[in-house]
């Protein structure tokens, strides 16, 4: 979110329910649990997550602001690796006191479950996304391709050439690709349709999802 958030647009957000940005908590419950939720939306489209308000949507207020506030920080400061970016609301809603976290897609990704590895392990790192209203936990190749998005060393020019082209003409037509449709669409290896992919996701012109099953494909960006 680019605005200031306010009483206003906390009551919109709530009466939409649950959804791919945002997440409701009575409470807060362990520090890992709230970790996944924030890790889910830094390697996401970023989200908010709201203390004092039941899945059902009902504001039920939370007992200390102050509290849930200091443990919404500690959890984004060391409990995930790389730390998470976080601002807070703490606002009256209904009557009610009501604490909003409010985290950003990073350039960063991917986040994890804090492990005090000196470096991201594919096999053992507990990365999370989010996918519609839930918080799951990533595929190795979608971990391989988060870290590959915003790996520094990767060129940023860009230059739209045939094999491009007929993968827009493609997803024109159909909603989808994997990276192997992609390999016989253009008749070019797995690795470098993977790049070519992953640098149209860093781009923006396109988005990464995971399926419940694990696999991974790609969309043109809404």
């Amino acid at each position: 979110m680019n605005m200031e958030l306010n009483e206003q647009e906390a009551l919109r957000l709530i009466s939409e329910g649950e959804n791919s940005k945002v997440e409701f908590k009575r409470k807060f419950t362990t520090y890992e649990k709230i970790a996944r939720e924030l890790i889910a939306f830094a390697n996401s489209k970023g989200g908010l997550i709201f203390f004092g308000v039941d899945d059902n949507g009902e504001i039920v207020g939370v007992k200390s602001e102050k509290e849930t506030e200091e443990l919404l920080l500690e959890t984004a400061r060391n409990y995930c690796e790389p730390e998470i970016d976080i601002k807070i609301y703490v606002m009256e809603i209904e009557g009610k006191d009501v604490v909003i976290g409010e985290v950003k897609e990073s350039n960063r990704k991917p986040h994890r479950i804090q492990d005090y590895q000196p470096n991201l392990n594919y096999r053992t790192a507990k990365v999370f996304i989010r996918m519609k209203s839930k918080s799951v936990q990533a595929s190795r190749e979608m971990i391989k391709l988060l870290h590959t998005s915003y790996d520094e060393n990767l060129e940023s020019e860009f230059r739209l050439g045939k094999k491009e082209k007929a993968l827009f003409d493609y997803l024109e037509k159909n909603e989808r690709i994997s990276t192997r449709e992609y390999c016989r669409l253009v008749n070019i290896s797995e690795r470098r349709a993977q790049r070519i992919l992953v640098k149209l996701v860093r781009l923006g012109v396109l988005f990464l999802h995971q399926e419940e099953n694990g696999s991974i494909y790609f969309s043109l960006n809404e």
